[in-house]
């Protein structure tokens, strides 16, 4: 059990210990204080990743990103009285301050309503054939691969188990027959497991359109052939935070122009920058939706999310991007199958199962 005493650091802490803290305890959150313990802020999962959105250094101090004015309970108020501020707020943390100022407790979601169980249905996108991995896919659907001791698509199941989810569907097509046969109903892992079945490639959203129900809660979206230690739970704090129809998960991406690159106006050369570095977000294959939204994709025909999230850009819906820091690799050529062998026992090892 994680003290609360445990969180409380100064606000000048560089920002990657703070992760390092965050990551490393149930609590989530770290609570920023002066010297005399008085709370000057809290840093949230979702407060790092929106400074890594705006380009501040992980080595910064963490008052560049800390939530300057949160939330708190006083120390006279009621249990009722917090679950109601934490409900209102929708706030999974309060701190709790006396009459000075200094933080004397944290009250948690999980601590007054038990443990997370999420009812949300996650979709994992399983249909591709996997063309590039060819001689690997020819008997075999890359989600199915062996990576380490078990297929990709355990592996992610059993991450998504982990985070308290328990509703699947998995999109399928090429050798379907052999992930159904593998996972069934789901009742192996203590899930309950369905299947969407394409007749045709259908793109990374197409296949949501077919869907035999509609959710009633957000939608998470996976594609089959990625292996990440993303936290769940934090993409979907993320996503509510900001009142998303849509969130996309992103990855930081660099390369460096192997050119001097001239800054032009009209003919004029107005600077050279030698070999500068280039910066993007790219789409990380994994989504949060919420129901509404996959009325916008067509039936019966090739469909990807990029189109999705530009029809929600193009209808002004609210669309967030939530920059994934974590371990990620897209297993989409041999290099990468190669890589996320050699990586695997570090980055899942059987007590990740």
């Amino acid at each position: 059990m994680v003290n609360w005493k445990d969180i409380l650091i100064s606000p000048s802490l560089p920002i990657v210990n703070a992760i390092e803290l965050i990551d490393t305890t149930a609590l989530q959150i770290a609570l920023v204080v002066d010297k005399n313990n008085r709370l000057v802020g809290t840093v949230t999962d979702g407060d790092i990743r929106r400074g890594i959105l705006r380009n501040i250094s992980l080595e910064e101090p963490v008052q560049r990103i800390m939530n300057p004015r949160p939330t708190f309970a006083k120390v006279h108020d009621s249990r009722e009285i917090i679950t109601a501020i934490m409900k209102l707020k929708k706030l999974q943390h309060i701190p709790v301050v006396d009459d000075d100022g200094c933080i004397i407790n944290l009250e948690s979601w999980t601590d007054i309503f038990q443990s997370y169980n999420y009812d949300n249905w996650v979709v994992l996108m399983a249909g591709g054939q996997g063309s590039r991995l060819r001689p690997l896919t020819e008997e075999c659907p890359k989600p199915m691969l062996k990576v380490g001791t078990k297929p990709i698509l355990e592996t992610i199941l059993g991450n998504f188990i982990a985070y308290g989810f328990h509703r699947f569907y998995i999109s399928v097509n090429y050798k379907a027959e052999m992930i159904e046969s593998y996972f069934g109903d789901g009742s192996n892992w203590g899930v309950e497991i369905r299947y969407i079945h394409e007749e045709q490639a259908m793109g990374t959203a197409g296949s949501l359109s077919l869907l035999p129900e509609k959710a009633s809660k957000s939608i998470v979206v996976m594609n089959g052939d990625l292996l990440t230690k993303v936290n769940f739970q934090q993409l979907l704090d993320f996503h509510r935070e900001h009142q998303a129809q849509g969130t996309m998960c992103v990855r930081e991406y660099d390369f460096q122009v192997p050119y001097g690159v001239a800054k032009m106006e009209k003919h004029h050369i107005t600077r050279i920058d030698e070999k500068p570095m280039q910066r993007f977000f790219v789409n990380a294959g994994i989504y949060v939706l919420e129901p509404e939204v996959l009325e916008l994709i067509p039936k019966d025909t090739s469909f990807d999310m990029p189109d999705l999230f530009n029809k929600l850009i193009q209808y002004n819906c609210e669309t967030a991007g939530f920059p994934i820091r974590e371990y990620w690799i897209d297993i989409g050529r041999m290099t990468d199958f190669e890589r996320a062998n050699g990586e695997f026992t570090k980055m899942f090892s059987p007590g990740d199962d």
